[in-house]
Order: structure tokens, then C-alpha cells, then sequence
């Protein structure tokens, strides 16, 4: 894997960073859970940042690369199945997407143009009317909806259905990427200014370690989601996917420990990333799902 960025790489990755310093701010009197920013939404529109897989110059890999950065923003919209699912699709399927897994609520469900149905190991597609979905109160940072009972879908082969799995898988990694980095940078922070005992909390030793070990955790999911972006292989996404449940359930962990009861408050950014990985966590048949897949798509086992 070449880890030079191309011109038109390049580019784009400063393009995106000029976009996401204006969404940069964390809010000091927000106090819920989910920051949706609909602005951040139309400005991707806008820019046509939705087509980057398209775009020969940059592809797949590039398009990992904007979901990784943005889900690094406090707020957050439906980018990365836009990003990197939506291309796999044929015909003309309206963003934003969404996922019902076995009838369960799911991410952006409520606001979806479409919604990828799974049930067991089939996939299908649905163009939602207003009266099929129903918004769903969650402590998740997403706006969580539901998919009503009775609606149909249209079905996808079974090689088109592998595929968008895998598609998924590597939306995951990439977007779990981001949180988790923006979430080890939160944490790093309050580590600098918070003094104990006359110091910085991140001059002690053991905390400093721990921090450490989140950091690596961190870059281990980013280059896998983004090696798995560039093989398109089925094995490089599910391990990808695998890697970033594993490391977000250690990672939440740390970082909030290392706040101790600030990073239970709203008053804290902290939970608009860890609670959004929180969601993360079940999807896709969460852990044992992706174990399976690496079994599968790795070692032939099934």
C-alpha cells in the first residue's frame, strides 16, 4: 500500500479540512445527545463530495479518507454510506441511505430516501414513504429511526448482497476511524489542562501509557479501513470492521475513565463521538458477526 497521498489526494484532503474548520466548534450550550448538522449536509451536496468514488482520480480509497475526516466533527450526517455504499448500487437510489438490521432501529432510518433491509444473510432496498418510518428516541448520538412492519423491499442477488456487505463493513471501519480518533483527541485534552495534585493529568505515567494504547488502537482501525478502501477485498473489510468493534469497546472505556465524571455529562463533547460508536458497536452483527466473516472470508470457515 502507497501511503503518498496523490495530487488530486492531496487536493481533496485540503479541501475537506477548509470545509470542516467551520463545523469545528463543539457547542457549550448544546445538551443533548444528537448534533445532527444539516448544514454540513448541504455543504457536501453542494460540493459534490457525495461522488468521490466515481471520480476516477480518486476513488474508493479517497472516499474513505473524507468519511474518516469528517466523522471526526463534533456534529455529525449521513456520509459515509452516501460515501462508499451508494456507488455499489444500480440505478438511481436517492440519499440519505440507511440500515435496518433484522427490523431494529438504525441510524438516519427516519430522514432515509433509502433504507438497505437486512434480514439474515438477504439484502434488500426501499424507498421510504413518510408514513413507513417513525423516528425512535435514543441516548445514541444519531438520530435513530424505524422501519415499520410490513413494508417491502426489493431484493438483491446474492453477489449483489456479498458486496454491499462489504461496502458496509468498510463504511464502518472508516467512520468508526474518525470517532475514535476524535474521541482519544478530546480525551488528550482534558488530560493537558486538568490538573490534579498541582499537575497536568496527562503527566502522569500510567495514564499516559493507557492514552497511548488508545492512540495506537486509534491508527490500527485507520489504516485497515483505508487498506481495506483501496484492495476492495472482502477479508481486508471484515477485518477492518472486526478491528474497529474490538478497539471502540477498550477505547470508550479509557476515555471516559480518564475524564471521571465529566465525561458523564452533557456539558462535555465527549459522548457526541463515544455514544456514536456506541451505535457502531451492534452493527453488521456487531463482533461475533465480523469474527465470522473473517473466518469466512479469510480462512474459508464457515
Amino acid at each position: 500500500m502507497d501511503f503518498r497521498l496523490t495530487a488530486d489526494q492531496s487536493a481533496l484532503v485540503e479541501a475537506l479540512d477548509k470545509l470542516a474548520a467551520r463545523f469545528e466548534a463543539k457547542p457549550t450550550a448544546f445538551r443533548g445527545f444528537a448534533l445532527v448538522s444539516h448544514e454540513l449536509e448541504e455543504e457536501l451536496a453542494e460540493g459534490e463530495y457525495f461522488d468521490i468514488a466515481q471520480v476516477p482520480e480518486l476513488g474508493a480509497l479517497s472516499a474513505a479518507m473524507a468519511v474518516e475526516r469528517l466523522a471526526r466533527l463534533p456534529c455529525t450526517a449521513e456520509i459515509a454510506l452516501s460515501l462508499l455504499v451508494r456507488p455499489q448500487l444500480s440505478g438511481e437510489w436517492p440519499r440519505p441511505l440507511a440500515v435496518v438490521e433484522d427490523g431494529r432501529p438504525g441510524r438516519f432510518v427516519a430522514s432515509a430516501g433509502t433504507i438497505l433491509v437486512i434480514e439474515g444473510g438477504d439484502v434488500g432496498l426501499v424507498r421510504p414513504a413518510a408514513e413507513e418510518v417513525q423516528p425512535v428516541e435514543s441516548l445514541f448520538a444519531y438520530p435513530m429511526g424505524r422501519l415499520r412492519d410490513g413494508t417491502r423491499a426489493t431484493p438483491l442477488s446474492a453477489d449483489e448482497a456479498a458486496n454491499i456487505g462489504k461496502w458496509l463493513r468498510v463504511a464502518l471501519a472508516a467512520e468508526a476511524s474518525g470517532l475514535l480518533q476524535a474521541a482519544v483527541a478530546s480525551a488528550v485534552e482534558h488530560l493537558t489542562v486538568r490538573k490534579q495534585f498541582g499537575r497536568p493529568l496527562g503527566t502522569f505515567q500510567a495514564l499516559r501509557h493507557r492514552m497511548a494504547e488508545c492512540a495506537v488502537l486509534a491508527g490500527g482501525v485507520r489504516w485497515l479501513a483505508l487498506k481495506a478502501a483501496d484492495t476492495q477485498d472482502p477479508g481486508d473489510a471484515a477485518l477492518a470492521a472486526l478491528h474497529a468493534q474490538e478497539s471502540a469497546t477498550r477505547i470508550i472505556y479509557d476515555v471516559h475513565q480518564m475524564l471521571g465524571a465529566m465525561g458523564m455529562t452533557l456539558e462535555h463533547p465527549l459522548h457526541l463521538w463515544t455514544y456514536r460508536l456506541k451505535a457502531i458497536l451492534s452493527e453488521l452483527g456487531g463482533r461475533g458477526g465480523q469474527a465470522r466473516a473473517v473466518a469466512a472470508q479469510c480462512f474459508g470457515e464457515t
